[in-house]
């Protein structure tokens, strides 16, 4: 079997890593690899679990992150970092990130070093969403007002052969189909 052929040239190359340790693979090829340049962005949501909604923090692109180096030079180092598992590469050809692609996606996090942009999900009115929460939990249903601060909402209900409505938390509603809506 050849060597695999190499450009000289430094870019930016997608980094594979373990399963929800895209963070530590990529801090530890800053730490002991000396790159200088290494992008992970992550999103930080709410979900609804047994326990209740609970904040979870993900890749942006799980078992991936970004990092700028010369391949020629440092490819060993990087395939060597702990939390790496390779870089990405068809056969004998490792793509390079355009610089133009990682500048507009750095442009939607945050500066500070952990790159966690806080994604929010948005209710609007007439939108079919699905009670996650007490003792409504499950139903699907139609938002038909915002109450008060904004903090809670009106819902359609069936109840005894008419509609009624009823007010739950918005922090006790979803949209179905929402990934987040998952229980873990």
């Amino acid at each position: 079997m050849s060597a695999p052929v190499l450009d000289s040239l430094s870019g930016w190359f997608c980094v594979r890593s373990r399963p929800k340790s895209e963070h530590i693979a990529a801090r530890n090829l800053q730490q002991f690899a000396h790159l200088d340049e290494v992008f992970c962005p992550r999103i930080r949501y709410e979900k609804a679990t047994r326990r209740g909604r609970v904040w979870f923090v993900e890749s942006l692109f799980p078992g991936y992150f970004f990092a700028r180096f010369d391949l020629e030079e440092d490819l060993r180092a990087v395939n060597a970092a702990s939390g790496v598992t390779g870089v990405l590469h068809f056969a004998d050809f490792y793509p390079q990130i355009h610089d133009d692609y990682i500048r507009e996606l750095r442009e939607e996090f945050p500066e500070e070093e952990n790159a966690i942009r806080v994604v929010h999900q948005q209710i609007e009115l007439g939108d079919e969403i699905v009670v996650t929460e007490g003792a409504l939990k499950g139903l699907k249903t139609i938002v038909t007002r915002f109450v008060g601060a904004g903090e809670r909402v009106a819902v359609l209900l069936e109840w005894l052969g008419q509609e009624r409505e009823a007010e739950v938390s918005l922090r006790s509603v979803m949209r179905p189909g929402d990934i987040r809506l998952e229980i873990r």
